[in-house]
């Protein structure tokens, strides 16, 4: 059995730091999901739909949840006419959810509402901005 050391005192406050800011986030995004009414696992649904659209299988893995809730709530955004279920041009058998006009609409104003996302990365220089994100890309590859 490997013994493992104890963190150092600037990776526990790193650790700490970034708990903080993943926590203010939610915290931030989940209002604004509210402001659209919706619940947060829809707004994450429906923005990560802007990108591309996917099989509900492949929501499910990046959003690291379950198909079926994946399947109930991309029912929900259908009903709502934000997304909408097509065929897949690969492989007709294969559905995907995509988001509508107002989808794509709803979606920007979310993005739009976040403000916590941008103050603290807009007190970063540009050049600071693209280590940080080397720094966090190099992290979750990890």
């Amino acid at each position: 059995m490997t013994r493992r050391t104890a963190p150092d005192q600037v990776t526990v406050e790193v650790v700490e730091l970034f708990g903080e800011v993943v926590a203010r986030y939610h915290a931030e995004y989940d209002r604004a999901a509210a402001a659209q009414s919706l619940t947060g696992a829809a707004a994450r649904v429906l923005s990560l739909l802007t990108l591309e659209p996917l099989p509900m299988r492949r929501i499910a893995t990046r959003l690291k949840c379950e198909p079926s809730n994946i399947t109930g709530i991309v029912d929900r955004l259908e009903a709502r006419g934000l997304v909408e279920r097509r065929a897949d041009p690969g492989d007709r058998r294969v559905k995907l959810a995509a988001p509508t006009e107002e989808g794509l609409r709803v979606a920007a104003e979310l993005r739009e509402s976040l403000d916590f996302a941008r103050e603290p990365l807009g007190a970063l220089a540009p050049e600071e901005r693209l280590v940080l994100r080397g720094l966090l890309r190099r992290m979750a590859d990890a």
